[in-house]
């Protein structure tokens, strides 16, 4: 769950004194490494659950704190926004019902959550990232009041030394701008934790190296990202460059992001990997260490390394290896943060079997697997598997290129279910749990093919505000009856009966799709725009998108009606309507109605920051009316 009594590191001899605690710690945990102090000859296996909280009409609902107030659970915890919840789960000895044991057990726990959030007037979507989430949702204003996550996003914000970028192409492309690291509360996952001994750490860490890629592959469930459509697996980019704490000199270097996949496989043990990262990654969280580890070593005792683990908690890796301390007793951890949440319990459990599956059995094939791929091409398929999910390419163990579903399907199921048989776990479990992931595979209906296949069905009917609430409302839906993904049925638009929420603020319907022209531009160029897409206003706007002002058709019939003026010599600025009047994205339909009345306007370009990012007409006001009317009607 994290500490959560830290700091930013604002103070050089806090820094220093928590820079010793750490290299204590990694000290200690050598010497417990050398003195065989591990617990070993026991697997246990457990995971997070991440869920994110909506309302009625399926907008994120920021009561997470208030839910938690009711709850009053110890298995529940924060995250960093107010519309997210995170469960941990009861660690497991792998064998036996443990997977249905899981499956009982998050069933239970989501079951909670909804009750709680019920009371709060909120309800639990399990997805990657949530279909319905607007920029607006992203301020800090909804950051969790908790200080680590204030302190996280000042440190990075100073470390990265301006504004964070994330651009991702897909079919759609997404290019925005923010002054916060809350994009990350974009993503929610299903981690995964796998206990392991130290002598065979480097092994199996590995395997799971190597098998992430082809179990993210049948996994994907985060394919839209506010209203854009991008990678299968969106989270990893967006993961990646949400938390980017590299300055541009940094990036110019080639310095590695806190989030990854990492460079080369693990040679010897655990200790290469703290050690690389205590080296490559600055210190940004600290906190008054409360043991001397060495000292509690000395002691006969287990230290918590406090400081390597919150030091570890900061940077992410999609395998990140974890120390513990469970009954006294020190233990390793290699925690699989790469899988997405939902699209349900079911999916997700089927998951964790697929994956732990593998992970037994392939440890056994390929203990020497530096020797027979390249590391480049594990990365490579992990990539690829967030891009394309089933569709990627693979290069494999045996030198030759698979499709991610044939791979899976041919070679990967049956060694996991060699796997899972090897560990003793219950029979119908691995026929249930293998099954699923059989039959979405054949089908090609991963929880990201779902909500793409929904999008589609929906063509352009209501908004797209409209389309992503009856998404949201479609997950939930189906999540309730507990069914695997590849039997939904598709979502529709009347999923949702919150039509009247889909044209509250002028952001939901806005055209965003503008023809804009220069102040420099020829009038001509503006007319023809005019004349081709039957506009009555251009926005103009510089060269880095701030809006400078308006061309209306009325300017233009005064310039026709000009003998002494041609269009031929005439520029934008010279005919535009300066400094016009504006509205934000959060602006109310209703006060952006009563502006254009006011103020005898027929146009409200829509800024934020300056940037024009859209545009509302009377046009678009009787669009609006006319399906606003015709929506009642066909519900009286």
């Amino acid at each position: 769950m994290g500490e959560q009594n830290v700091s930013s590191t604002d103070s050089d001899v806090k820094l220093r004194a928590f820079v010793k605690a750490l290299l204590e710690d990694l000290r200690a945990l050598e010497r417990m490494i050398e003195g065989d102090m591990f617990e070993t000859g026991i697997r246990r296996v457990g995971a997070e659950q991440e869920m994110f909280l909506v309302d009625n009409v399926g907008h994120p609902a920021p009561v997470a704190p208030e839910v938690l107030a009711k709850l009053q659970h110890p298995q529940f915890t924060t995250e960093l926004a107010r519309f997210n919840l995170e469960a941990n789960l009861t660690p497991y000895v792998f064998g036996d019902n443990c997977l249905s044991r899981m499956e009982t057990e998050l069933h239970g726990l989501i079951a909670v959550a909804r009750e709680g959030a019920a009371a709060c007037g909120a309800n639990v979507v399990l997805c990657g990232i949530l279909p319905s989430l607007r920029q607006s949702d992203l301020g800090l204003n909804n950051m969790t009041p908790n200080p680590r996550y204030f302190a996280l996003n000042q440190a990075i914000s100073e470390l990265r030394g301006g504004k964070f970028q994330t651009l991702i192409k897909g079919v759609d492309e997404i290019n925005v701008t923010h002054d916060n690291v809350m994009l990350e509360a974009c993503n929610t996952s299903f981690q995964l934790h796998f206990q392991v001994g130290p002598s065979e750490f480097a092994k199996l860490y590995n395997v799971a190296q190597l098998v992430t890629a082809p179990v993210l592959a049948a996994a994907t469930n985060s394919p839209l990202l506010l209203g854009h459509r991008l990678w299968r697996e969106t989270r990893i980019a967006l993961f990646q460059q949400s938390v980017d704490a590299r300055s541009s000199v940094h990036q110019e270097r080639g310095q590695r992001t806190r989030v990854s996949f990492g460079d080369s496989w693990v040679h010897d043990s655990i200790l290469e990997i703290f050690k690389e990262d205590i080296a490559r990654f600055r210190v940004v969280l600290a906190t008054e260490v409360p043991e001397k580890a060495l000292a509690v070593l000395a002691s006969g005792q287990a230290p918590l390394l406090y400081a390597l683990r919150l030091h570890n908690g900061t940077v992410y890796r999609w395998n990140r290896p974890c120390y513990g301390v469970m009954d006294g007793i020190p233990h390793l951890r290699i925690e699989n943060r790469a899988l997405p949440s939902g699209p349900s319990v079911v999916d997700e459990v089927a998951n964790a079997a697929f994956y732990f599956g593998l992970m037994s059995q392939l440890t056994e094939e390929y203990a020497k697997i530096h020797e027979l791929m390249d590391f480049d091409d594990a990365k490579a398929n992990f990539l690829a598997a967030a891009r394309h999910g089933l569709k990627a390419q693979f290069t494999w163990v045996d030198g030759k290129t698979h499709t991610a579903a044939n791979l899976i399907l041919d070679e990967l199921l049956p060694k996991a279910r060699a796997g899972l048989v090897r560990s003793k776990i219950d029979g119908g479990d691995i026929d249930k749990y293998l099954g699923i992931i059989e039959e979405r595979v054949s089908t090609t209906r991963t929880g990201a093919a779902w909500m793409l296949s929904a999008i589609a069905g929906m063509g352009r009917k209501g908004t797209l505000d409209h389309r992503q609430r009856a998404l949201v409302m479609g997950l939930l839906a189906r999540q309730a009856k507990g069914d695997p993904v590849h039997t939904w049925d598709l979502a529709t638009l009347d999923e949702t009966e919150g039509w009247r929420e889909s044209y509250r603020v002028v952001g939901q319907f806005m055209t965003t799709d503008m023809f804009t022209v220069r102040p420099v531009d020829l009038v001509d160029l503006a007319i023809r725009l005019m004349e081709w897409h039957h506009l009555r206003y251009v926005p103009v706007e510089d060269d880095h998108g701030l809006l400078v002002g308006v061309v209306t058709y009325r300017a233009i019939l005064r310039l026709a009606g000009n003998p002494t003026e041609t269009t031929e010599s005439v520029a934008v600025s010279d005919i535009m309507r300066k400094n016009p009047i504006t509205v934000s994205p959060d602006t109310r339909t209703v006060d952006a109605i009563r502006l254009m009345r006011d103020k005898k306007v027929g146009c409200l370009p829509v800024v934020r920051d300056g940037r024009l990012v859209g545009i509302i007409t009377e046009t678009d006001l009787v669009r609006v009316a006319s399906q606003l009317l015709e929506t009642y009607l066909d519900t009286v």
